[in-house]
């Protein structure tokens, strides 16, 4: 299986708005699809959804985008971009980790770790960062561990522990992995949080029939995830995926807007969706 992985982002009625600001940011990014209720775009090579939902969910903290920029004034430019009308929430500086490092909100509630490369001539790269913290605090490395065995092609290139003589010795102070090619970082946060993951941002699984579809489904709801609709589920560290074949697309977006409906309702009733029963209410007279 070689199913695209990629983030959804839950907006009310802005999700255009920071796409745009978002791609205007970074070269070689750009608007791919805009339906008016959902925006697929791709920034530093990452494909992103952002959803219109409404006010049901927030974006939080526990899911941010970990950015590397090319040199310094490149990382002073987007970091000052995002911080208009947003918060800081760990001022830009150099910590012993990166020469020039922040953390902000931006003004439509997502949060970025914005720093600049390791070694000059690295490429640029935008990361999925998820922080367990509260009760999922020091899952991280189980996760890991979950979330490789469902994804075939997956691989752990970094893991480091906090060191042994820290109160949170044993747990994960940053990690980088890979499921299907698509780079995660996964970090333990230990101290007061009051946030922890939710539907504000999900990730997507592109399927490509209903068997891939049944895997997935079955794979991350087990050992305590929870079936929810219309697609979307939590697996059991409480992160949400959306299993999506994509036969979904093909008939809710059919030109012939009668059957598409007939789609939609049919998807509006299901948890995982069932391609057969879809194509049923679209075909039917």
């Amino acid at each position: 299986m070689s199913n695209k992985i990629y983030l959804c982002l839950w907006f009310d009625g802005k999700g255009k708005e920071a796409a745009e600001l978002y791609c205007s940011l970074f070269k070689n990014s750009k608007i791919i699809n805009d339906t008016g209720m959902v925006v697929i775009f791709e920034l530093l090579g990452k494909k992103i959804m952002t959803l219109n939902g409404g006010p049901m969910f927030k974006i939080n903290p526990s899911i941010s985008f970990s950015v590397l920029c090319e040199n310094i004034d490149e990382t002073n430019r987007i970091w000052d971009r995002l911080r208009d009308g947003g918060s800081v929430l760990m001022p830009i500086n150099k910590y012993f980790w990166s020469e020039r490092y922040g953390c902000l909100q931006d003004k439509y509630g997502m949060n970025w770790q914005i720093s600049v490369v390791s070694k000059p001539g690295d490429p640029p790269s935008l990361t999925p960062s998820m922080l367990f913290t509260g009760n999922q605090f020091g899952k991280a490395a189980e996760a890991i561990k979950f979330y490789s065995s469902i994804f075939k092609n997956a691989e752990t290139m970094v893991m480091y522990p906090y060191p042994e003589n820290d109160a949170n010795a044993g747990n994960v102070m940053f990690s980088e992995f890979k499921l299907n090619g698509y780079n995660l970082i996964a970090m333990d946060g230990p101290g007061e949080h009051s946030d922890t993951f939710s539907e504000g941002v999900s990730f997507v699984v592109d399927c490509a029939d209903q068997q891939e579809v049944d895997y997935y489904w079955e794979k991350l709801t087990g050992d305590g995830g929870q079936e929810s609709m219309c697609a979307w589920l939590k697996d059991r560290f409480g992160v949400s995926w959306q299993i999506v074949p994509a036969k979904l697309g093909e008939l809710i977006g059919s030109p012939d807007r009668e059957k598409a409906d007939r789609a939609i309702q049919a998807m509006l009733k299901m948890k995982k969706i069932i391609i057969a029963d879809l194509q049923k209410a679209y075909d039917r007279n």
